[in-house]
């Protein structure tokens, strides 16, 4: 594998970290406080997508279960991190096996039967994310109540000045 291959982007991340987040102090504590997920959890996920798509045959399929897990809690882990969100993006840990379990029906005989343990990780992680999302939104400085009220009582308005169909 060429250098050149994963030292360009890694120093562009750095310097994109640099640029944003230059008011505290910069060394290696808070490097690695603010990327182990880039370091350790989200190569590991990527290196089971690497074992399974370097096989040939298609003969390890269970390794997409683990690599779909770990890169998405990877992913999710970042962002909380970086963003300081870990009170709205836990859901994403709910999600995680439903992604490693989509990427395994996906990429295997599709076996019908694991549509339901998809959707219901996956309905419960956009269910939270979106009851949380939407708390969020409610008692924002922005979003917030005086906002909703306005939106809701324009569509209110909307429901009874629209004309009504005939059936």
């Amino acid at each position: 594998m060429n250098k050149r291959s994963w030292l360009g982007p890694l120093l562009v991340l750095l310097g994109i970290y640099l640029f944003f987040f230059r008011k505290e102090a910069v060394d290696a504590g808070t490097l690695f406080g603010n990327f182990w997920p880039t370091i350790f959890v989200i190569p590991l996920g990527l290196f089971f997508h690497w074992m399974y798509f370097s096989m040939t045959g298609r003969r390890g399929s269970g390794l997409l279960i683990p690599g779909g897990i770990l890169f998405t809690v990877g992913i999710v882990c970042q962002l909380a991190t970086l963003f300081d969100s870990w009170q709205y993006l836990w859901p994403g840990f709910i999600a995680a096996p439903a992604v490693g379990l989509f990427e395994f029906y996906w990429f295997t005989n599709r076996n019908k039967w694991l549509l339901i343990p998809i959707n219901i990780l996956g309905g419960l992680s956009l269910l939270f994310f979106a009851v949380f999302s939407f708390g969020a939104l409610y008692n924002s400085v922005i979003f917030g109540q005086p906002v909703l009220a306005i939106a809701l009582i324009a569509i209110g308005a909307g429901v009874m000045i629209a004309p009504k169909k005939r059936t």
